[in-house]
């Protein structure tokens, strides 16, 4: 397929606002693939490469300068081949490898087609063709159910090799799908509920757990092998020594657990979130410790702990489709001495005595889970609720102003934004409060990365940071195009381990207006 046909597809989709239209135009697509190409033009499309991040950044793209061609000759085959040969440069010369290799391409290639690669790269598609978009493109262009894919996807974990699946084997090919130890899949998501009572009065049987102030994981072992990811499936085993240990010393031979790692403070409580996620960071630049690294403890000092509240498979027992209460009773069993604290009820006060236990020790608040729910991965539904104390957004970073007075030097308020789920954010307030120091000084220096405009009071960045942010609640506003403000904003702390598609909605932020969280929340 020529790289032309899938740029016009891509132009097409962006043009349309009608979700039916998007998914109509990328099935047309994919059905004229063969089965080689049905993969990778799936990735493309959602901008999600096979090759994922390939080491180049708006600063590498700015120096790009090249003459485009006339005539459209490259193909889908020659893009991913060059995103390959990205990928795999590293060593002394690289940059420049990239560079070369990034110029000599895009001398091939049309306008259009160099402008849809350097969009690619530094993830500024902006098409509004989402994951569950392509999904339902690909089924409707393998003539499958949209839930057949999703079912494999949430096995397989890759959206391109799904739709390599689903266009050249079908639906058996679909049903084939199997949960592997060692293949990490995308994590259950949860919604927010107001209290603990409401939630458990709604789902009736449940089980009430802590919601810990860790970083999620997921762990898989087979014999003394054992492997650990993040929520985003980054590999940060190398990391973790202490959490492999405690996972080879479980009476197991295989298993696959779904937990959170913690990190400790000298009295045994939970240590500062930046300290933990110090220990899983996998981008110094960007997934360091908002205090850029100044812990009196230093990341590598602080000790670790895994605590598992969900287990996906267990001696080759594969246990997804068991309701959470039959999956809780396995953990038992598997790692006992390293749950999450709990209890199974259908008592709001005794959900409610669970949600002040784990606020009083320092955590987040509680989840209250549908005993009966089988585990949806990837997928933020109705049968997980998280209960937090305070209303808290994972919003984007749209932009930042210089500072004045005390904190003049550094890049201060930060314009706050919302995800829109067709595509792009929408601004919903600005602060510069909640800012240590130490997150001033880190700021500046990510925003420096991050900026691709700089004006006389404003530096526009590129829309990939995520914020926790606090607040009291929202109002009403015609100063923002989503009609919605914060109120009293403050900063919680940054969310390197998230993507800005993991940000919550405008329509959550809405939600407030008329006293419901609606998705509201950070870590589920």
């Amino acid at each position: 397929m020529l790289l032309a046909e899938l740029v016009a597809c891509a132009d097409a989709v962006a043009a349309t606002s009608a979700r039916t239209g998007k998914i109509e135009s990328l099935a047309e697509l994919l059905h004229r693939t063969d089965g080689r190409e049905a993969g990778v033009v799936a990735g493309l499309v959602a901008g999600d490469p096979r090759q994922g991040r390939v080491g180049v950044g708006w600063a590498t793209v700015a120096t790009l300068q090249a003459d485009t061609a006339h005539e459209p000759t490259l193909t889908v085959g020659d893009l991913d081949a060059m995103l390959g040969d990205v990928a795999d440069a590293a060593g002394d010369g690289s940059v420049q490898r990239r560079l070369d290799i990034l110029q000599g391409f895009l001398t091939r290639a049309t306008a259009s087609e160099a402008d849809f690669v350097r969009r690619l790269l530094v993830g500024e598609l902006r098409q509004g063709a989402s994951e569950g978009v392509v999904v339902e493109a690909v089924a409707r262009a393998a003539g499958v159910a949209a839930s057949a894919v999703r079912r494999a996807l949430m096995l397989v974990g890759d959206l391109g090799e799904t739709a390599g699946i689903a266009l050249t084997q079908g639906a058996p090919g679909l049903e084939a799908a199997r949960f592997e130890v060692f293949r990490p899949i995308r994590p259950m998501l949860a919604s927010t509920a107001d209290d603990t009572a409401s939630a458990v009065a709604e789902l009736g049987r449940c089980s009430v757990e802590w919601k810990l102030d860790g970083i999620r994981i997921q762990v898989h072992r087979r014999g003394d092998e054992v492997r650990i990811w993040t929520r985003n499936l980054n590999d940060v085993t190398d990391r973790l020594s202490e959490v492999a240990d405690v996972v080879r010393s479980l009476p197991v031979k295989a298993a696959a657990l779904d937990g959170e790692v913690l990190g400790l403070a000298d009295d045994l409580g939970p240590a500062a979130f930046q300290d933990t996620m110090g220990r899983v960071g996998t981008r110094p630049s960007s997934e360091s410790s908002p205090t850029g690294g100044s812990s009196p403890t230093g990341h590598e000092a602080v000790r670790v702990s895994p605590m598992f509240f969900d287990v996906l498979h267990l001696d080759g027992r594969d246990l997804l489709d068991e309701p959470l209460e039959v999956r809780l009773g396995c953990l038992a069993g598997a790692a006992d001495r390293h749950r999450v604290p709990g209890v199974v009820t259908e008592d709001p006060d005794e959900a409610e005595q669970v949600f002040a236990a784990a606020v009083e020790a320092g955590h987040e608040g509680a989840m209250v889970k549908a005993a009966d729910a089988t585990y949806a991965a990837g997928r933020r539904g109705k049968a997980w609720r998280k209960v937090k104390p305070v209303h808290r957004f994972d919003l984007v970073v749209l932009a930042v102003e210089p500072g004045s007075g005390r904190r003049r030097g550094w890049l201060s308020n930060i314009h706050l934004g919302a995800r829109d789920p067709d595509g792009g954010f929408v601004m919903v307030g600005k602060t510069f409060k909640g800012m240590t120091d130490g997150m001033l000084q880190w700021q500046t220096r990510r925003f420096d990365e991050l900026a691709t405009d700089r004006k006389a009071h404003v530096v526009e960045l590129l829309p990939e940071q995520v914020v926790e942010i606090a607040v009291d609640g929202v109002q009403r506003s015609s100063r923002y195009p989503g009609g919605v403000a914060l109120r009293f904003a403050r900063v919680v702390r940054y969310r390197s381990d998230k993507s800005a598609a993991e940000a919550d909605t405008i329509a959550a932020v809405r939600g407030l207006l008329s006293g419901s969280a609606g998705s509201i929340g950070s870590r589920p």
